[in-house]
């Protein structure tokens, strides 16, 4: 498999790492996981101009900037940025187990430093197959038990227990990018098994398509159709809510795409007023942590 939507994410917090001051989300093992991918992709992109930007008149690096920080960076370092300060928050709160759902090209486990937390990461065997891969070509490490599965297929729990993962202990899940890819009815089935997998306390990462669609949301839509994939379900903000506390969960935070430029894109648009960046209309973020009724 390609993994080229993985890949285009990994993609935009590399670019915008190496081109920003100030970056909103700092990733600075992307590139170096990529390798020679880095590259392609860029080109690709540049090529894909007239598709992205049909009315844009400059050079392919200006074309490849406006790209880039209007149609690929914008929800990716969002969900980054705000996961990982959730994080850090349960960190603060004694949370020492951590677990990325369809980790994908994420490089949180190469760039922690906490020895105290223990990190898994699932995905399909051939993705974390190859991620291993790019990890010892590029000459980096990672500390993360990595647990391939199908998140479809029930057994998913017990690999993740047979790796290490101490249900009695509070964690920390992300389920960045899944609900856009399951249906209504297979996203209840995931939130259903977390909660009978996670002691109380235990705090639950995700963002998810609203039914406030905007160009961003239509245009990714697009390049996941063109990779093979297919975005399956858009939720209002009241019945994520209400899906998460039938599950279990109780929400801690919930941010629109306004609250989510103001607390998370301001610092960097005040050092980059010529390439402004916004979080993308028609995606929310939530904090929901377990709690027994």
């Amino acid at each position: 498999m390609d993994h080229m939507t993985a890949k285009v994410s990994c993609f935009a917090r590399a670019y915008h790492y190496l081109n920003t001051l100030v970056p909103v989300f700092a990733d600075s093992a992307a590139e170096q996981l990529l390798g020679e991918d880095y590259q392609q992709i860029a080109q690709s992109m540049a090529r894909g101009i007239p598709f992205f930007l049909p009315d844009f008149h400059g050079s392919p690096e200006e074309g490849l900037r406006r790209i880039v920080d209007r149609q690929l960076s914008p929800s990716v370092l969002g969900r980054s940025a705000y996961c990982e300060k959730m994080l850090a928050g349960e960190q603060r709160l004694g949370c020492r187990q951590v677990v990325l759902f369809a980790s994908g090209y994420d490089t949180f486990a190469i760039r922690n430093k906490s020895a105290a937390l223990s990190v898994y990461e699932l995905d399909l065997p051939d993705m974390l197959a190859d991620k291993q891969a790019r990890i010892a070509k590029a000459g980096l490490e990672s500390s993360a038990v990595y647990v391939p599965c199908d998140l479809a297929d029930p057994a998913w729990k017990d690999r993740l227990t047979e790796s290490g993962f101490d249900p009695g202990q509070k964690a920390f899940c992300s389920l960045l990018g899944i609900s856009y890819y399951l249906d209504k009815d297979a996203f209840r089935s995931l939130l259903t098994a977390l909660s009978s997998l996670l002691c109380d306390g235990s705090a639950l990462c995700l963002d998810y398509p609203s039914t406030e669609d905007g160009h961003e949301t239509r245009t990714n839509q697009t390049l996941a159709q063109g990779a093979g994939e297919q975005m399956k379900a858009q939720y209002t903000s009241r019945e994520m809510e209400t899906l998460l506390t039938e599950c279990g969960f109780l929400v801690y935070e919930h941010l629109d795409h306004t609250a989510m430029t103001g607390q998370y894109f301001t610092e960097y648009n005040r050092s980059c007023p010529d390439h402004p960046l916004e979080a993308p209309k028609g995606v929310c973020y939530l904090l929901a942590v377990r709690k027994s009724t």
